[in-house]
């Protein structure tokens, strides 16, 4: 359990059920603020809500008032989203449920943003795998995959969105399922970093160990301009992701498919397909299914 002190503001914990769960205990809003909110660095607020529909929209409605670094989580999301619309529940405090702003401009070419959710899937398994100390591995574009009994399954997602006046900014959702039970998953597909064997599951180290990668990764990235090989972020992607070396079937818009074997991941982040008729074909949006093991 997380030790809280007298500087602590009760008004960071859920005033109903504070404690009707005692291995999941509330994040401490304070003591992540101390940690992770300084001068100099990119992060400049950090608030956590009991509850609230999606973190992403809040966070982007007031994009232009927030300067870059702001950090909403919350302890439970209503009306959480993830790619193509897609729902995201969980229990409270059963994971973390957190969005980011970020605006890269004017020193990352726009063309280069499409980076950021690739970037963020391999900050939150840096951090993820020194803080919980569970192997992780992430499915393009933006799911993070772990192994459970054998099986891989989802115990994360990242959704990015343009937000502000022009689309000057954007904000960065990620869901993370921690201490999510076998009886509680939404589907069997579904898994968490407990039910992975995660050496840790406390919320609050895990939070300040993916903001603090989060930090490292987008500093280099923008440093380079937003150059993927430049910044290594291309590099390690491609080194965590599990999508490439296995054969795939993209659905597209348009209720198009392509079935191939995903060989690379461009310089715009594109999925490279490798198809039967010995075209390669770059994906930049749509669905990716697995349909054989590596």
């Amino acid at each position: 359990m997380t030790p809280r002190d007298a500087s602590d503001d009760p008004s960071d914990l859920p005033e109903d059920n504070r404690w009707s769960d005692l291995d999941r205990p509330p994040l401490n809003a304070a003591s992540l603020r101390r940690a992770l909110v300084r001068g100099g660095g990119l992060w400049t607020s950090l608030d956590v809500v009991p509850a609230t529909g999606s973190t992403n929209t809040d966070l982007a409605a007031r994009a232009d008032e927030l300067p870059e670094g702001a950090v909403l989580v919350a302890e439970e999301q209503s009306s959480g989203r993830g790619r193509l619309d897609r729902r995201w529940s969980a229990p409270a405090r059963s994971g973390l449920f957190f969005s980011v702003l970020l605006k890269p401009g004017p020193s990352v070419p726009v063309e280069r943003w499409g980076w950021l959710p690739l970037l963020t899937g391999v900050a939150v398994a840096t951090g993820l795998s020194r803080s919980a100390g569970v192997d992780t591995a992430l499915k393009w574009p933006n799911d993070l995959l772990v192994t459970v009994g054998g099986e891989e399954r989802k115990a994360g997602g990242i959704l990015a969105e343009r937000a502000g006046s022009g689309g000057g900014g954007v904000v960065v959702g990620i869901g993370i399922n921690v201490t999510l039970r076998e009886e509680e998953l939404p589907v069997p597909t579904a898994g968490s970093l407990a039910l992975a064997g995660a050496a840790s599951t406390d919320r609050d180290t895990a939070l300040r160990a993916v903001l603090r990668s989060l930090e490292q990764w987008y500093g280099d990235w923008r440093a380079a301009e937003g150059d993927p090989a430049a910044s290594r972020l291309q590099e390690a992607y491609a080194a965590g992701c599990a999508t490439l070396g296995r054969k795939v079937r993209a659905e597209l818009p348009g209720d198009r498919s392509i079935t191939g074997e995903a060989v690379a991941v461009d310089g715009d982040g594109r999925l490279v397909l490798a198809t039967g008729d010995g075209v390669q074909e770059p994906v930049g949006a749509g669905d990716v299914v697995h349909l054989r093991g590596v």
